[in-house]
């Protein structure tokens, strides 16, 4: 697992990928915050808070994450180099994981330049320091864990293809419903009686649990449950390459 960990994290930062995803995150949320006008704008508010950051990252992820694990899994397969994968004595579990982790890992690092956000903000309000500690990094905590989602299921798809465009778009429309869908779905008016159930069902309430500060075990228990899903719907799928082959 470890070795598939250092090959991903060294192809990250051996071409732009590793780069261009901390550049474009941080670029955008700066633009956001600081510089087009509107009710986001930190200046334009005149509130001193990072409320637009967990606004606006879920949303900016939604894209990242599925670029970054699009080609994990698909590009293996169109090059055939999967199959010299399989070749190692290494599982499919420690392939997947290996690479999760270093998608996981680059989305961390992305996350850590937020600490000059947090630093800025924490000196410009009218009273320095008034700044929920505890519900920022509550929420930066549970921005890390909907990323973590975000991976699990960007690899998924990149097993299902051979192909990183297909393996994108199918990232993204199901981090789509993963976010927002299930809140939609408990509009519907046969539902009504199960809205807070489909609502549970979502990544965004629990994300907003944690967005006020609120370390829930039910909340992690939550989001640890649909990356091993996803994980392990990942391992089948390459379990019936392999069954295919031999039958």
């Amino acid at each position: 697992m470890l070795a598939v960990f250092r090959k991903e994290i060294s192809g990250f930062f051996s071409s732009l990928t590793g780069y261009v995803v901390i550049i474009v995150f941080l670029i955008i949320n700066s633009l956001v915050m600081w510089i087009l006008p509107g009710e986001l704008n930190i200046l334009d508010s005149g509130y001193a808070g990072l409320d637009t950051i967990f606004f606006i990252s879920p949303w900016v992820f939604l894209f990242l994450v599925p670029a970054i694990t699009m080609k994990m899994i698909a590009e293996e397969k169109r090059l055939g180099t999967i199959e010299l994968i399989y070749s190692r004595p290494i599982g499919e579990r420690a392939v997947i994981y290996g690479k999760y982790l270093a998608s996981i890992s680059l989305v961390l690092l992305s996350l850590l330049p937020g600490l000059i956000y947090y630093i800025s903000v924490y000196y410009l309000g009218e009273t320095p320091g008034n700044l929920d500690i505890g519900g920022t990094f509550g929420a930066f905590i549970g921005l890390f864990f909907l990323a973590a989602i975000y991976a699990s299921v960007g690899i998924f798809a990149s097993s299902l293809t051979e192909n990183q465009v297909i393996a994108f778009i199918i990232a993204v429309l199901l981090c789509l419903i993963l976010f927002a869908g299930f809140d939609s779905f408990a509009y519907l008016p046969g539902l009504k009686k199960l809205d807070e159930l489909v609502t549970g069902l979502g990544i965004n309430e629990h994300y907003k649990s944690m967005s006020r500060g609120v370390i829930d075990l039910k909340d992690i228990a939550y989001f640890l449950s649909v990356v091993i899903i996803f994980n392990e719907a990942t391992r089948l799928k390459l379990l019936s390459r392999k069954w295919k082959k031999r039958n």
